[in-house]
């Protein structure tokens, strides 16, 4: 019997965990390689790896700790199981990134192969927890808050917010970097644009 595709089907707890695993570490992956080549992208993760590059600590425990305010917006804007996610994926992530060197060896990497598979990866891995109905914390919770409270556009609000995240990239990377940067960004979005839209998949958690 041929499955009933327009009908949505709700995803059983090890699907969600499943894909919460991949989600990280592909978002983790993509990150190590901006890392390895010092680029930087939007949202806490851009801010995180900004700071990293300034004050050497360490990506993943930077990551947490910007994101711990957002974690009440999560349960405010989205109720406590998309809260619950998002925590989980931001520690996940946050743990992957301090293990993932000591897991593979990076000897060479392109700044422009860094961008467009590294803003790849994290485009995918953010799509993998969006259709799961979580996160990877950040701006746009925020943005969410705000649009739902005080009329803010959250779009506009994000776009202002990675706006300034990569002017402030002008002051601590290279003219090169910060233009492979914008590159990256926009193959991860372009990737959450195409897929994550009404009708493109009908599962939900």
């Amino acid at each position: 019997m041929t499955p009933d595709l327009a009908t949505p089907s709700r995803h059983t707890l090890p699907e969600d965990l499943f894909a919460m695993l991949i989600g990280t570490m592909l978002v983790s992956l993509g990150i190590a390689f901006y890392s390895e080549v010092q680029l930087t992208t939007g949202s806490s993760a851009g801010l995180a790896l900004l700071i990293q590059y300034v004050t050497g600590i360490p990506f993943g425990v930077l990551f947490f700790c910007i994101n711990l305010p957002f974690y009440v917006l999560a349960f405010l804007r989205m109720g406590w199981p998309f809260a619950v996610k998002t925590i989980l994926c931001v520690a996940l992530v946050s743990l992957f990134t301090s293990q993932i060197p000591g897991w593979i060896g990076i000897d060479q990497i392109h700044p422009l192969f860094a961008a467009l598979v590294g803003g790849g990866l994290i485009g995918l891995g953010i799509l993998s927890l969006f259709r799961h109905k979580a996160s990877v914390g950040g701006i746009n919770i925020l943005a969410l808050y705000l649009q739902d409270n005080f009329g803010i556009r959250a779009g506009y609000f994000q776009l202002g917010v990675d706006a300034c995240i990569l002017l402030a990239a002008f002051f601590i990377l290279p003219l090169e970097s910060v233009l492979y940067s914008v590159l990256g960004a926009l193959v991860l979005n372009l990737i959450i644009a195409l897929n994550h839209k009404p009708g493109r998949y009908v599962g939900f958690s």
